[in-house]
């Protein structure tokens, strides 16, 4: 018994580690929790890029057709969308990432919805609908909740959850980021306002 006594006082810091990997390993809430922490250091964060050379517009016409559905059912075609800029996320409530990096499309939502200027198509993509719906309202997110309504291009998305894509006012891909990410820092604000002064 002593020696048990001893081993556990040299060995503490190991036992509380192994302890915490654990419950981060089989509880969702402890990984998206620890996902937000690494999240909110910046350091997986993607940016905008600068423009690309002027082409014969192969980027938007291998998106052209992407539709989706909103609650109503009323069906959205990207293509509407001309001189907007265009912030698309693909995310599922099962996801743990994806919930790890909501709070900050939220808050990118928050400080862009009434910019006329941008559209935000959050795209769901779990198996049962129900269950998106379901954790956006639990959490209190307000952001559009959509659905693909055909075939996802594979130039917006490649199976990777989440994915984000921000077009620009012309229709190309300024931002492709797969894997979660912290939205709600101003250097991005920045960035989207760079974007959004932008000439169509």
């Amino acid at each position: 018994m002593e020696n048990l006594k001893t081993w556990l006082r040299k060995n503490v810091s190991t036992i509380i580690l192994t302890v915490l990997f654990i419950v981060i390993l089989v509880n969702k809430d402890a990984k998206v929790w620890l996902m937000r922490q690494v999240a909110s250091t910046g350091i997986l964060n993607s940016s905008i890029s600068e423009p690309k050379e002027p082409q014969n517009n192969s980027t938007r016409v291998s998106y052209a057709g992407f539709i989706l559905k909103n609650e109503d059912e009323k069906i959205i075609d990207i293509s509407a969308f001309r001189n907007k800029v265009v912030f698309i996320n693909f995310w599922a409530s099962w996801c743990p990432p994806c919930r790890a990096e909501f709070p900050s499309v939220q808050k990118l939502y928050d400080q862009y919805k009434n910019n006329p200027d941008m559209v935000f198509l959050t795209v769901n993509l779990d198996d049962n609908v129900a269950l998106g719906k379901s954790y956006l309202r639990k959490e209190g997110f307000t952001v559009p909740f959509l659905v693909p309504a055909g075939n996802i291009p594979a130039v917006l998305y490649s199976g990777s959850l989440p994915t984000t894509v921000v077009l620009d006012k012309k229709g190309e891909i300024r931002l492709y980021h797969k894997g979660f990410a912290d939205y709600s820092k101003d250097s991005f604000y920045k960035q989207m306002d760079e974007l959004l002064k932008e000439k169509p």
